[in-house]
């Protein structure tokens, strides 16, 4: 008996069902993946998933915008 039926040919994914746009920088708060990236994803090739998923930790910071805490609140 074998374990085929076990092994899958899934598509690779960065997703983690957070699945929130961010309105300024339009990409998803949960994957840093862009739409076109999302919509496409599973007719990419492996080699542009995985192009695309080492470059997502560099988007991090098109989210991660401060605006202005504590002094900002104080200010208004």
């Amino acid at each position: 008996m074998t374990d085929d039926i076990w092994r899958r040919d899934e598509v690779e994914s960065p997703c983690i069902k957070v699945c929130v746009v961010h309105p300024e920088a339009r990409i998803c708060t949960g994957c840093l993946r862009s739409i076109d990236e999302i919509t496409q994803w599973s007719r990419m090739s492996p080699e542009a998933r995985r192009a695309i998923m080492t470059e997502l930790p560099t988007r991090t910071g098109l989210i991660t915008k401060r605006r202005g805490g504590r002094a900002a609140r104080l200010a208004r």
